[in-house]
């Protein structure tokens, strides 16, 4: 746990009590916290977010996918929706991610995903994997010390904007694994079981209005659905440390670097070292 302390703006350890919400993401990397928002306030949201995907084409950041594929996503949804704004700044979940990450964190990236119905898609995170990192890479011989609790950099959370029951292909989360230093082991990135120090996959079937809670190091999935299902729809945001950079938008889009400078760049790694950097996961 931490907090922003001034003078200075440095970070330090936060002595105050948190949520048992909070401990448990620190501690097993997830956590799910129950009916957040009313039905309600869920059904106004969706309507909104089905206007987006109506008025607007899918996202160019999409284009190394199939068109049908790159339907099912709607990229900076802060932007485009005003409830989507509202929703993701709210303090049942800033009070959440806070200790972890800062009172100055905020939204890396902010992505609508609507899987279809049925079988029709095999996209939507359908193999073991982390968001981001390790952001502390670990040898195969290193083992985090359990009596340092191990630092947030970047928080992902769903909020789900109709039920997404066992046959849907709900997210698993292997607990602790964030701790490991490690990307899934490869050879089982397609298993339905995997362990991490002896402890299998946690399966969050969820109900609209939940929020789900995971830290981007987690190992984590999207289960297998069932030949029927309704499918899956929730607004995805990402939220990260003061210090990680925004990427709501692709540097390619947004940068720092000015046309005179830009038309200097002669190599690869120039390209890179003044922030233009190819497409990653929060970027779409």
């Amino acid at each position: 746990m931490l907090t922003r302390v001034w003078p200075g703006g440095y970070l330090m350890p936060l002595e105050e009590c948190v949520s048992a919400s909070t401990r448990e993401l620190e501690d097993r990397g997830a956590t799910l916290v129950q009916s957040a928002f009313s039905r309600h306030e869920m059904v106004e949201l969706r309507s909104e977010i089905e206007q987006v995907y109506t008025e607007l084409p899918p996202d160019s950041r999409g284009s190394n996918k199939s068109r049908e594929i790159a339907d099912e996503f709607r990229y900076e949804m802060f932007n485009r929706s005003p409830l989507s704004q509202e929703i993701v700044g709210r303090r049942e979940i800033l009070e959440v991610i806070e200790p972890l990450l800062g009172e100055d964190c905020h939204i890396i990236a902010n992505t609508c995903w609507r899987n279809p119905p049925s079988g029709k898609s095999s996209h939507g995170g359908g193999s073991w994997h982390i968001d981001a990192g390790p952001h502390i890479p670990l040898a195969f011989d290193q083992v985090w010390p359990e009596e340092i609790p191990h630092p947030t950099f970047a928080v992902g959370v769903h909020i789900y904007l109709q039920d997404c029951p066992l046959e849907a292909g709900p997210t698993a989360v292997v607990p602790g694994s964030h701790k490991s230093g490690r990307p899934p082991p490869q050879e089982q990135r397609n298993a339905t079981e995997l362990k991490f120090n002896g402890l299998g996959a946690q399966i969050f079937a969820t109900r609209m209005g939940d929020v789900l809670f995971f830290v981007s190091d987690v190992w984590h999935r999207r289960m297998p659905p069932a030949s029927e299902h309704n499918g899956r729809f929730f607004l995805q945001v990402h939220y990260g440390r003061r210090d990680i950079a925004q990427r709501v938008k692709t540097t390619h889009e947004r940068n720092h670097i000015d046309d005179e400078a830009l038309s200097r760049i002669d190599s690869v790694r120039e390209r890179l070292l003044f922030g233009l950097h190819a497409q990653g996961f929060y970027d779409g």
